[in-house]
């Protein structure tokens, strides 16, 4: 058996290694927005979608170097990861004091990913239903943004150290209506605190006030009706040399969308190395499109 799943993982590598990278792009407003996809040869038909979204300052081919082990789960289990740019590198997302271009012109991101979503339907035939979004950072408040305002065209959504803007600082009408949501920060993120406050990217980057973890947490569990304290499993610790362990707090009810936060407890404005955070947005993903 051990020799079956290790001749299986150098076939979808060997796969991963044929990928074509396929840059496309759809105009949106007047402004041709552009976007990335792996098409490995073992995705023939594609089920689904998974978005990828970069950090501020970042684009998508850069965020598509960090999710390799993602990327070859994603080709066994018959997925599309797309790797969006932000406008000119940033996004439009719901921080009302971003000093970024795309908000200061309110650049159509719900027009984009739903252009993008339509461009996989037509071209390769995915499934509306089973379309995922992951974002780090500034693209964790582009996933918040999404799941806000575009409820009913993801099915789960997965935002790594970012935290909801404060009440001062709301840029989005929110639905109100709830979406299976997994949360990963650090108890140590200086950019995007843990407990709330501002959030400083540098000179000229001062993006406003965010709430705090648990703040945002309770609300996406409260738009989920849950009541009462989620359930906490300490997840083990890989890389004791870290400094840091996860403690998954989670909300999980029949006919209720799964609300989950990955408490890295000593985690910075990075990536923790006990979990591959975006195989854990994956496996998260899967849960929910079953």
């Amino acid at each position: 058996m051990k020799r079956y799943w290790l001749l299986m993982s150098f076939s979808l590598m060997a796969l991963l290694t044929q990928a074509q990278v396929i840059t496309d792009s759809v105009q949106v407003d007047g402004n041709w927005r552009t976007f990335h996809v792996n098409k490995p040869a073992a995705v023939a038909k594609p089920t689904g979608l998974v978005f990828v979204l970069h950090g501020s300052g970042g684009d998508g081919l850069g965020m598509m170097k960090q999710t390799t082990a993602m990327e070859r789960q994603a080709v066994a289990d018959g997925l599309l990861t797309v790797y969006p740019d932000g406008y000119k590198r940033y996004w439009n997302e719901c921080r009302k004091a971003s000093p970024a271009e795309a908000n200061r012109i309110d650049v159509n991101e719900q027009g984009f990913f739903a252009a993008m979503i339509r461009y996989f339907q037509k071209k390769y035939a995915v499934d509306k239903r089973q379309v995922f979004v992951v974002g780090t950072s500034g693209g964790g408040h582009m996933a918040y943004k999404l799941a806000m305002t575009m409820p009913d065209a993801f099915r789960a959504v997965t935002a790594i150290i970012a935290n909801l803007p404060d009440s001062t600082n709301m840029d989005c009408v929110a639905s109100g209506k709830a979406v299976p949501i997994m949360i990963i920060n650090g108890t140590d993120d200086t950019v995007n605190p843990y407990n709330g406050g501002e959030v400083d990217l540098g000179p000229n980057m001062k993006m406003g006030r965010v709430r705090s973890t648990e703040q945002t947490l309770n609300y996406w569990a409260g738009l989920a009706r849950y009541k009462g304290k989620p359930s906490l499993e300490k997840l083990p610790d890989t890389d004791p040399a870290d400094g840091r362990t996860i403690e998954r707090y989670a909300y999980k009810a029949k006919g209720q969308p799964e609300v989950v936060l990955l408490k890295v407890v000593g985690g910075k404005h990075d990536y923790p190395k006990d979990i591959d955070v975006h195989l854990e947005a994956l496996r998260f993903f899967l849960r929910q499109g079953k």
